[in-house]
């Protein structure tokens, strides 16, 4: 019996030989052109295996050492605001001819130039102490963390294409293993989406300070305009360490996910090819 079963398993795998023969007569294909996909394919292959099972792991006890760390554990967030170095200037008091405080009787208001909206607020022409400098402990923070989603990004996209190219031709029945891999490439697909709003987030908050910061200049009397860019400043704070946290866990999730269903990724059919014949 058991020679009657390796002798039907070698028929099996001579037909599979020769029905992909047969198609690939119906497409004409260059040898040098196949022999370089074939080369990408294995190069793609060997990448996206060793991200799994070596890469992965070290990134996310990379991630989480950083987590632990003096600036990602700043209790008082008083300690993260920045001086906005904005002085307060002397009130101003105008005088007004109704009230006989004018001593020219026939004082006009000045007539702006043409084109020049007439916009509440104070005129803002140059900033007193020079340039409005970011909050330099969340910048600092920033351009650690933007290479880190950059990297999940472009690792993600390589193993989404390594399990992509794994997935066998499309039939009927025995497809338990191809959902496995689209399930596997749709979690990569979450993940890699996530990373890129990560991006949007961070741009956000430049924005959203720069338009407070502008507010402060314009009208400097109010102290709420100031300490709102304080609170963004918290907020942005909590929200950059929420971000390593996530970027940990994605790599701890995919690594384990990938791993435990490695066999129905990289075999989805050939379990139960040679029971078939």
């Amino acid at each position: 019996r058991s020679a009657a079963r390796v002798t039907s398993a070698a028929r099996a795998r001579r037909r599979i030989a020769a029905f992909a023969t047969n198609m690939s007569g119906l497409l004409k294909l260059d040898n040098a052109l196949r022999t370089k996909v074939d080369a990408f394919r294995e190069r793609v292959t060997a990448e996206a295996e060793d991200l799994v099972a070596s890469f992965f792991p070290k990134k996310l006890l990379e991630l989480d050492c950083f987590l632990k760390e003096p600036l990602s554990n700043i209790s008082d967030l008083a300690t993260i605001h920045s001086e906005l170095n904005m002085p307060v200037p002397e009130p101003i008091i105008i005088s007004n001819s109704h009230d006989g405080l004018d001593s020219t009787p026939n004082s006009k208001k000045r007539k702006l130039e043409d084109g020049e909206t007439n916009c509440p607020g104070t005129k803002v022409f140059i900033m007193p102490n020079g340039m409005l400098k970011s909050n330099q402990q969340l910048v600092a923070m920033i351009e650690k963390i933007k290479p880190e989603i950059r990297t999940l990004m472009e690792k993600c996209n390589t193993v989404k294409m390594w399990v992509q190219l794994l997935i066998p031709r499309i039939e009927d029945g025995n497809n338990f293993g191809v959902s496995i891999q689209e399930e596997t490439v749709a979690e990569l697909r979450t993940v890699e989406s996530e990373a890129a709003s990560y991006l949007d987030q961070i741009s956000r908050y430049y924005i959203t300070r720069a338009k407070l910061v502008s507010k402060v200049a314009k009208y400097p009397h109010v102290e709420d305009y100031r300490r709102t860019v304080s609170e963004i400043d918290e907020k942005e704070y909590i929200s950059l360490r929420l971000i390593v946290s996530e970027l940990r866990n994605q790599y701890v999730t995919l690594h384990d996910m990938i791993l435990k269903n490695i066999e129905k990724i990289k075999r989805p059919r050939n379990s139960n090819a040679d029971a078939l014949y």
